[in-house]
């Protein structure tokens, strides 16, 4: 690993969930709220920030969390992460690796990252869980600056994130991989979606969570791809000259896990503001957790 930008550790003090360590140096900064939401709920909130408002050609940012027994922290952004252009082939990249103890929960939710024409990123999450530890994750990225005519113009986009049991047992192994190609462009795969992400709920404190989301992307995906009787023959067979307009917003889910301790949800949108609402919606549950509902 490089050399370390950033370090957290949370551990109770006085039964409050509390930031006993804190360390970081350029282009990585962590702010560090006395409080946010109700003073009734022990919840730490970690924003971190980078000198310049974003991440820029040959950025290495390499930091370690560790979330002590009981404790809740939630590491998040204040804006979205932006990549700038690349310097020739030099890639920027961001690691984090973290630790969540027994009965902890930890919840990653930052804003998405937007990459800049040619811009080359790499991200590598690595968390390290007990059979009783609770974790959130929401990876998401945008096309870029869209509204400025950039779509997919980045040259390579990679985000790895990997979840392991006590004694390095893996849980969960997941990269997404964009890379413009020489025969073809990432935004002839991506058609007209701007938006995608990925939801990683685990652990029991989210289990109710858990149970509701899958319910709700059933149905939301249900009503979406219905087929109206009206496109049928009365033999069942679906006219051949019946069209399905794309869906603006594709869900799905799947478990993984021993007992089925986590779900994964992957989404595609052709709009930002709607993954903002979904993400606040499914998550709204969380405010009793955190003190604050995410994304709200």
């Amino acid at each position: 690993m490089e050399t370390q930008t950033g370090k957290l550790v949370v551990e109770k003090v006085g039964g409050k969930s509390t930031v006993t360590r804190c360390f970081s140096k350029y282009p990585l900064k962590f702010i560090i709220p006395n409080k946010v939401g109700s003073s009734e709920t022990d919840a730490v909130w970690i924003y971190t920030l980078t000198y310049g408002g974003g991440i820029v050609s040959g950025d290495s940012i390499s930091s370690e969390l560790s979330i002590g027994d009981g404790c809740t922290a939630v590491l998040t952004t204040q804006a979205s992460t932006k990549v700038y252009k690349a310097l020739g082939s030099k890639c920027s990249e961001q690691i984090l690796e973290a630790r969540i103890g027994s009965d902890a929960l930890l919840a990653v939710i930052p804003d998405p990252v937007t990459c800049f024409s040619t811009a080359r990123y790499s991200q590598k999450q690595i968390f390290r869980v007990v059979s009783d530890s609770s974790l959130v994750v929401v990876d998401w990225i945008t096309s870029g600056r869209h509204e400025s005519g950039e779509k997919w113009d980045f040259e390579l986009y990679k985000s790895t994130n990997h979840i392991f049991l006590e004694g390095d047992q893996p849980l969960f192994l997941d990269t997404v991989l964009l890379e413009q190609g020489s025969i073809s462009k990432i935004t002839e795969h991506m058609r007209d979606y701007q938006v995608v992400a990925m939801v990683i709920l685990l652990g029991p404190k989210l289990k109710q969570i858990q149970i509701q989301v899958q319910e709700n992307v059933k149905r939301m995906m249900s009503e979406q791809l219905y087929i109206p009787s009206t496109a049928l023959h009365p033999h069942g067979k679906t006219q051949s000259n019946h069209h399905f307009a794309k869906p603006d917003f594709i869900a799905s889910c799947s478990i993984f896990g021993p007992k089925e301790i986590g779900i994964v949800v992957r989404l595609a949108s052709t709009t930002t503001e709607s993954v903002y609402r979904f993400l606040q919606h499914q998550l709204a549950g969380m405010e009793t957790l955190l003190g604050v509902a995410p994304y709200s």
